[in-house]
C-alpha cells in the first residue's frame, strides 16, 4: 500500500504500478509463499501524449525521493512505441497489449481509496499458473525473458504457452 499511496500522491496521468509487482503478487499466493518473492524494481506506467523522456526522469527522481526503499522505473507508454517498432499505443491497456507474456500485462492502482485493477489480456492465465507468448513479440523473445527471469525455477507450477 505504501507503494501505491506514493504513487498516488503524484497525481501522475493515467498511472499505474505494472508487471511483476502484481504478477509475482498472483504466483506467490498460489505457491502458498509465506513471503513475497523479491521485486528488483517497481514499474509505474502512465501514458502523457505530450510527455518526454526527461519528464519520466524527473518522476522517478521523484517518487524514489518520497519512497526511496524502492527501485522505481517510470515510464511513458505514449513514448514506448518508437522504442518497440510499433504504431503509436492509445493507452496504457493497449501498450501492454504488446508486452512479450501476458501475465505480465497487469496493473494496479489506488485511486479514491480503492484499488483499480487494468490487464491488457484479463486474468485467468494468471491465476491458471500459465505463462503465454504473446504473438505481437517474437518467440526468441519471450523464451529469452522466461530463461532470464528464472519464473520456472521461482514458481514451479508455472506452464508455458504458446498462446
Amino acid at each position: 500500500m505504501e507503494i501505491l499511496k506514493t504513487l498516488q500522491s503524484l497525481a501522475i496521468p493515467d498511472a499505474w504500478i505494472a508487471a511483476g509487482f502484481v504478477r509475482n503478487l498472483v504466483w506467490d499466493r498460489l505457491h502458498g509463499y509465506q513471503h513475497n518473492t523479491v521485486l528488483h524494481d517497481v514499474d509505474v506506467i502512465y501514458f502523457a501524449k505530450d510527455g518526454t523522456e526527461s519528464e519520466q526522469i524527473k518522476l522517478e527522481k521523484r517518487l524514489s525521493q518520497l519512497l526511496p526503499t524502492a527501485n522505481w522505473q517510470v515510464k511513458n507508454q505514449a513514448l514506448m512505441h518508437e522504442r518497440n517498432g510499433d504504431l503509436p499505443y492509445v493507452d496504457c491497456q493497449d501498450a501492454m497489449s504488446y508486452w512479450p507474456e501476458c501475465e505480465t500485462a497487469v496493473a494496479v492502482r489506488l485511486h479514491k481509496d480503492k484499488l483499480e485493477f487494468l490487464t491488457a489480456f484479463g486474468w485467468e492465465s494468471l491465476f491458471a499458473l500459465q505463462i503465454t507468448y504473446n504473438p505481437k513479440r517474437s518467440w526468441s523473445t519471450f523464451i529469452q525473458r522466461v530463461e532470464d527471469k528464472k519464473w520456472q525455477t521461482l514458481w514451479p507450477k508455472l506452464q508455458l504457452q504458446k498462446s
